[in-house]
């Protein structure tokens, strides 16, 4: 019998069985990166989704050709990652669960629905005014896949758009603004939405210099990384009633039981959800088969974000 021409590993029996049959010469093994590898060679690693980025070093001794994260952030990748390694992100995979889960951290936070929630399990009726979605200026900080994809669910709600990136530019729909606008732009926006990744730059992108731009009663939705934001100068603006807050991320991460951001009523609190879907694991299989595809035939592979 021939050797496999093409070895992957993948972290779990749940994505082996959503890649479903692969081309012949493809061999799919189980390793979960928590203890050495089964061998020393293996064309495409997974790692697993929640694993931290320490679990790469299990890669100092084994010759890979690719190493596919199911993550789009690859923050602290770089700091870790044996050398010789290709690594690439999971973009495709996350943009639209993320997108849906800031939509509805938005709809939750502007029509009141942690207030009708606390009130029924009071068993109390709350009616009560709140600000709409419709007719708001929303402030997209982070132009990438996640950006776009948050941009595409917020027009049809009747909202106006400015989007802000790391370089000014302009596409079909008008600027896209320079982060040297942001500080600018910021007083003008109803809602505030940040999506970008994290970087040297983008660490305490949020400080309290960046909250005081912002109008009394304004909302933020932090859908990136914890570290872009200074949890202290969150918890200030927030404790004041000055401004609302929405998060999927925190730092640190998970946030303590008791923290003080858990006990305020115009926080909305997720932990960590943006991408935890029914829709990530057909997307990851769809990506782990394109990959595998590109390397059967000669291809080089999408989203290569180090060592390409």
């Amino acid at each position: 019998m021939n050797p496999p021409r093409l070895l992957v590993s993948v972290p779990d029996v749940r994505l082996i069985a959503a890649l479903g049959d692969v081309p012949a010469g493809v061999e799919i093994i189980q390793w979960d990166m928590s203890g050495p590898a089964p061998v020393d060679e293996i064309d495409i690693v997974v790692p697993p989704y929640f694993s931290p980025v320490t679990s790469l070093a299990e890669l100092a001794n084994v010759k890979t050709r690719l190493v596919q994260s199911q993550s789009v952030g690859y923050d602290g990748v770089a700091d870790v990652l044996p050398p010789n390694h290709v690594y690439a992100n999971a973009s495709s995979v996350h943009e639209t669960s993320t997108a849906e889960l800031t939509l509805a951290l938005i709809l939750a936070s502007q029509r009141g629905i942690p207030d009708f929630v606390r009130g029924a399990r009071e068993g109390r009726w709350v009616p009560a005014w709140h600000q709409s979605l419709a007719d708001r200026k929303v402030l997209l900080v982070g132009y990438g896949g996640v950006g776009k994809a948050i941009e595409a669910r917020l027009l049809p709600f009747e909202v106006s758009v400015t989007r802000v990136a790391l370089r000014g530019r302009s596409d079909e729909r008008g600027a896209i603004h320079g982060f040297e606008e942001l500080h600018d732009l910021l007083a003008l926006a109803d809602v505030v939405v940040v999506a970008v990744p994290l970087t040297e730059r983008t660490t305490h992108l949020i400080d309290d210099a960046f909250l005081r731009q912002m109008r009394d009663d304004t909302l933020l939705v932090n859908i990136a990384r914890g570290k872009v934001a200074d949890t202290n100068a969150l918890l200030e603006h927030a404790k004041s009633g000055r401004l609302r807050l929405a998060l999927d991320v925190t730092d640190p991460e998970p946030l303590p039981e008791g923290h003080p951001l858990f006990s305020l009523s115009n926080v909305l609190i997720s932990p960590h959800v943006g991408g935890m879907s029914t829709a990530m694991l057909p997307r990851m299989a769809n990506l782990l088969n394109e990959q595998i595809g590109r390397m059967l035939s000669g291809e080089e592979p999408l989203n290569v974000v180090l060592g390409g």
